[in-house]
């Protein structure tokens, strides 16, 4: 069966044997893999680029603490999660970074003043959630490498500027940019996905909502994209609806919070395990280690919903803010 290889693998090819660091190959091989076609012509090919990644991850932990020079579009994940913050020139991007963690990118009230990628904790309740500032797309402006950033993103924020009256024509310039690289952004994705591209929860925000005119340029932008993302207004230089947005950039990540104690003990409150919502009980034990997921015969949990020290097996689903009391 032929391989019938997309434009936007071989892009991906292309760059991969270009590249001089490893991170920058292991951004392009995940972008290979995640735009190969899915079929039995591919199979062997699909297997040699999976080989190909976890080797460089096993090379990668072994050099840690290592200097070497990374990739200007790779970010290694911390965190709950990562979310990349995309938008048009002068959204206020590297303002709400600033203003949402303790990293600093030079901000000015002028264009395309972010040229590199810049990553920053955002400290959420007793989690930490990493975004990374970019810089801006616009119709004339787009760095093609970024792509593979988004793709292994957790989610995006959609940043617009509520002063600028242009604000629904720049969404949509980011939104075609995209596209170009077989990029969607989502609410929510269902059904089937097209092949080759790639699906990113968003979450839409408009900046500067202390700006003349903000309220009803909003009220605009919600008749157009209500339904179709999650929006909040902001101002990220006053510091209004800040905590709100916090809020939800964790629910955009669709992780729960889980704590583990030892009978007989109090739980550890300040260092959860983070999984993905509808997570089992057994996924929070191979978290833990694997060896112990064996043995696990079942645990009692302390949480919402649920009686005090209730006993769960394995297959039970586990909800944010539950305390678990493994017994092997």
């Amino acid at each position: 069966m032929p391989a019938n290889l997309t434009p936007q693998y071989l892009k991906a090819e292309e760059r991969y044997k270009q590249a001089k660091t490893d991170p920058e190959k292991l951004l392009a091989l995940e972008e290979m893999l995640a735009t190969i076609p899915k079929h039995k012509g591919t199979e062997k090919l699909q297997a040699d680029i999976k080989h190909r990644i976890s080797r460089l991850h096993k090379e990668a932990l072994q050099k840690k603490g290592v200097h070497h020079r990374e990739s200007d579009f790779y970010v290694e994940k911390e965190g709950a999660g990562q979310v990349v913050i995309l938008g048009p020139p002068n959204a206020g991007k590297s303002q709400l970074l600033a203003a949402l963690t303790s990293a600093h990118a030079e901000a000015a009230p002028y264009p395309y003043t972010t040229q590199k990628i810049l990553p920053g904790m955002m400290p959420f309740e007793n989690i930490q959630i990493q975004l990374v500032d970019t810089p801006a797309i616009s119709a004339e402006f787009f760095e093609a490498e970024l792509s593979s950033l988004i793709r292994n993103a957790d989610g995006i924020l959609l940043l617009c500027d509520l002063s600028n009256q242009n604000r629904s024509e720049q969404i949509e310039e980011v939104r075609s940019q995209l596209e170009k690289v077989h990029i969607r952004l989502v609410r929510v994705f269902t059904g089937t996905p097209e092949e080759g591209f790639a699906y990113k929860k968003t979450l839409l925000v408009g900046n500067k909502f202390d700006s003349e005119n903000a309220k009803t340029n909003f009220d605009r932008i919600e008749q157009i994209y209500n339904g179709r993302f999650p929006l909040i207004p902001i101002s990220a230089a006053r510091g209004q609806n800040l905590e709100i947005l916090k809020q939800k950039i964790f629910d955009l990540l669709e992780v729960i919070r889980v704590y583990t104690k030892v009978p007989g003990e109090e739980a550890d409150l300040a260092d959860p395990v983070i999984l993905k919502k509808e997570s089992k009980l057994l996924d929070a034990a191979l978290h833990i280690h694997k060896d112990f997921a064996q043995k696990l015969k079942y645990a009692r949990v302390w949480g919402k919903g649920k009686y005090q020290g209730q006993m769960i097996g394995k297959e039970d689903k586990l909800n944010d803010g539950d305390i678990v009391e493994f017994h092997a």
